[in-house]
């Protein structure tokens, strides 16, 4: 898979930019606030239909625009597909694959990515929601499906949500509605348990021989927080156990406390927790494996090449990873990297390299 081409109207500070990325390895050199990470944003937008960056889909429109589009050719499995994205602040937003109108379900099949960012890099340090966050977004890369399982399972929670406190402020409890909201959980979130327990047993086994190779020494292991099991029956089973548990516990704080929304992953290096353990750079080297991992297993899925997003990551890493980061990376992946300037690659990465430099929302060659 490659990008041929992108076109941003009115995307944050991006008037009216071309880009010809027709290339194995693009870079796009710039100071801070020009629009590099903009440029990699609406590429990574076109893949999974979200930003990484803001769950305010109307932060994207220029301030002084009304809509912004996202235009792209690419070559996938030597055929060339457009596709076309506009949204305008009435809520109105258009898909098209080759002019032909598209659900979204089917347009984010067309273009695959792993986005690699310093945000990545605090991963381990972050909170619970940006390491599902994480967890979720490479799923829905391999199964589209994943992102209406999702909602779905976000939509019952809120409704039962909105209903303990309807029934804590009026003092009048429907327990069959309860158990039907509780029920309705225990199917769509079952579901999410096992695939999210799935892909990350197959990420482990890429990741930890990555790993493995960079650290030389040190053990990586990946566990997912959660005790219900590891067959769909018995999760289900032990999640509807443990809402009825808590059933008391939920009604008093008026709020779902049981369920993949609540769930962790956890990262060990030598049997140690990481994120209490670990060095800055054990961490870095454990979000390097895991990305050049989704690499791997999203081709292997797929049968397609994503496309990988270096936004000024390289900066934050350390010469041993910037090396086997670079050296990593297939000849049949098209990478796209951000950065301030070229200091940080060697002549010879840059022999076949498309350079661009931007500016105010500008590109020049």
């Amino acid at each position: 898979m490659k990008l041929l081409g992108l076109e941003l109207k009115n995307y944050r500070n991006c008037l009216d930019l071309r880009l010809n990325l027709n290339s194995d390895k693009v870079l796009i050199i710039g100071k801070n606030a020009q629009g590099k990470t903009n440029i990699l944003e609406s590429i990574y937008f076109l893949s999974a239909l979200k930003s990484p960056r803001t769950s305010n889909i109307q932060e994207l429109i220029n301030f002084n625009s009304q809509k912004f589009e996202i235009s792209a050719d690419l070559v996938k499995s030597d055929t060339e597909i457009s596709v076309f994205y506009s949204y305008d602040n009435g809520k109105n937003k258009e898909l098209k694959i080759n002019g032909v109108k598209s659900k979204p379900k089917d347009f984010k099949q067309v273009l695959k990515t792993v986005l690699f960012s310093t945000t990545d890099l605090l991963l381990l340090r972050g909170t619970p929601q940006d390491r599902r966050d994480w967890l979720d977004r490479a799923i829905s890369q391999i199964y589209p499906a994943y992102d209406e399982r999702l909602s779905k399972y976000d939509k019952i929670r809120i409704q039962k949500n909105n209903f303990l406190k309807d029934a804590a402020k009026t003092g009048s409890f429907n327990k069959t509605l309860l158990d039907v909201y509780n029920e309705q959980l225990v199917v769509t979130g079952s579901n999410i348990i096992f695939l999210r327990k799935k892909f990350l047993q197959e990420i482990e086994k890429i990741a930890v021989e990555k790993h493995r190779i960079i650290s030389e020494t040190e053990a990586l292991k990946i566990e997912y927080d959660n005790n219900f099991g590891e067959n769909i029956e018995d999760i289900a089973e032990n999640f509807k156990a443990e809402l009825e548990e808590r059933k008391q516990e939920e009604m008093r704080r008026c709020q779902a406390c049981v369920g993949p929304h609540r769930d962790d992953i956890i990262f060990y290096i030598n049997g140690n927790e990481a994120v209490k353990y670990a060095s800055q750079g054990q961490q870095r080297t454990i979000v390097l494996a895991l990305k050049l991992s989704e690499l791997d297993i999203i081709t292997e899925k797929t049968g397609d090449e994503p496309i990988l997003l270096l936004d000024d990551v390289l900066a934050e890493l350390d010469d041993i990873r910037q090396n086997y980061l670079l050296k990593s990376i297939n000849s049949n992946t098209q990478t796209i990297i951000t950065s301030v300037d070229t200091v940080l690659f060697e002549d010879e990465f840059l022999k076949d390299v498309k350079i661009y430099t931007i500016e105010n929302g500008c590109v020049r060659m």
